[in-house]
């Protein structure tokens, strides 16, 4: 029926039918499963030659495993955006918005090969810097700083990418012109109520490349003992040894003091202290003590020293030093070498156990109060020298005060 055949309107004659028809014409079809076809085989032929290589390589696997999705669908998409762009044959508007459409995935799935890419680079170059051996502190310090730069890139390139899907929006530029043209008042906005935000952000940043905190690097925050989980642009999480966990923000490790036992080496120092009796023999438990560590390998051989420093109180304080490649293994050394000289002490020294001396004395009988009274009159009565008595020359002066004083006749004429 004339007037009829179109889903946007009749057909006028003289003009190319302007959307179904142009679905269905046999050279789109043919382009859309060539090109369909055509990302198969290549994606395919990749494949192989990865999986070929993954046989021999690690990184070939890694690239499987992360970029093998993103990469299937940038090929795909891009294949049809070219068959659109070229066979689609349509109305002015529809064909922009075909092809924004189909910029807009292409951008997506770039984007997402791009971020999988970062990730892939990420993962070959940390497997080079192990963390599982006891001098690690070069390899903490390398995973830190690629993971920081990792989410620093896939930030970057995901706005990198809206931008471009919204300039590419047809009367953006001039969008992009009002809102530039008052970037200045939002930008001061912005960044007071951003402010605690950004803070954090430049200080997870600044501890990742100062090198003053790494992953897996042993702290003590909040008199807490646990190590450094994750560190990301905002917040940094610590593992307490018992498996809890502490989130504070990236600013509270560059305004506040902390500890960081591994900063470095992983080598550390423990003491164990003891307080016993005065008749510890201390040169038969310092024998004891290098017997102790000589048979662990949590010991790395470096100190094990005993030393008597204090001897006050009633006690004698003996101080146990030793070393161990890490704060794990020093924790479990210090308790192995207290235990067992614990158990020597009482087996092989027991007079060296601390005991608490108590001195009883039996109160003297006191006389009665005849026979006190009657003490008190025998015991003679010793004076020492006053004032005024007890020697010559306090006589002397006693002699001063109390003898007559001469009155001098005054005659009439002197009145």
């Amino acid at each position: 029926m004339e007037g009829s055949g179109s889903l946007v309107g009749g057909p006028v004659e003289g003009t190319p039918v302007p959307l179904l028809d142009g679905f269905i014409e046999p050279t789109f079809l043919i382009a859309f499963v060539v090109a369909v076809i055509s990302a198969f085989v290549i994606t395919a032929v990749a494949a192989l030659v990865f999986r070929m290589a993954a046989r021999k390589r690690a990184w070939a696997r890694a690239f499987i495993r992360l970029c093998r999705r993103p990469f299937r669908i940038v090929i795909l998409i891009g294949a049809l955006w070219i068959v659109t762009s070229v066979y689609l044959t349509t109305t002015p508007d529809l064909t922009l918005a075909v092809d924004f459409i189909m910029r807009a995935l292409f951008i997506a799935a770039a984007t997402w090969l791009v971020a999988a890419l970062v990730y892939f680079f990420e993962e070959v170059i940390a497997a080079r810097y192990r963390i599982d051996v006891r001098d690690n502190r070069v390899a903490r310090r390398v995973r830190t700083q690629l993971r920081m730069l990792r989410r620093i890139s896939v930030v970057v390139v995901i706005v990198c990418a809206i931008g471009t899907v919204l300039l590419s929006i047809p009367g953006a530029a001039a969008v992009g012109a009002s809102l530039f043209a008052s970037a200045g008042l939002l930008s001061v906005v912005a960044g007071l109520a951003a402010q605690s935000s950004l803070a954090n952000v430049f200080a997870g940043m600044q501890l990742s490349f100062s090198n003053a905190l790494r992953v897996d690097d042993v702290v003590i925050v909040e008199n807490e003992w646990g190590r450094i989980e994750e560190i990301t642009l905002t917040y940094i999480v610590v593992h307490i040894w018992d498996d809890r966990r502490m989130v504070l923000p990236s600013t509270y490790f560059t305004t506040t003091p902390f500890q960081n036992w591994t900063r470095r080496t992983s080598e550390l120092l423990g003491s164990v202290e003891f307080d016993v009796d005065w008749r510890v023999s201390t040169g038969a438990m310092r024998e004891e003590l290098n017997r102790i560590v000589a048979q662990t390998e949590l010991w790395d051989r470096r100190v094990a020293v005993l030393q008597v420093t204090d001897a006050v109180g009633g006690f004698v304080r003996i101080r146990v030093l030793v070393s161990a490649g890490d704060a794990a293994m020093l924790w479990d050394l210090r308790c192995i070498v207290r235990e067992n000289l614990v158990g020597w002490l009482v087996a092989e020294n027991p007079d060296a156990l601390p005991l608490g001396r108590v001195e009883v004395r039996q109160p003297a009988r006191r006389p009665t109060t005849s026979a006190t009274s009657a003490a008190r009159e025998q015991r003679p009565v010793t004076e020492a020298p006053g004032l005024f008595s007890g020697d010559s020359e306090a006589v002397h002066r006693g002699e001063e005060f109390t003898r007559s004083m001469p009155i001098q006749e005054i005659s009439d004429q002197k009145l």
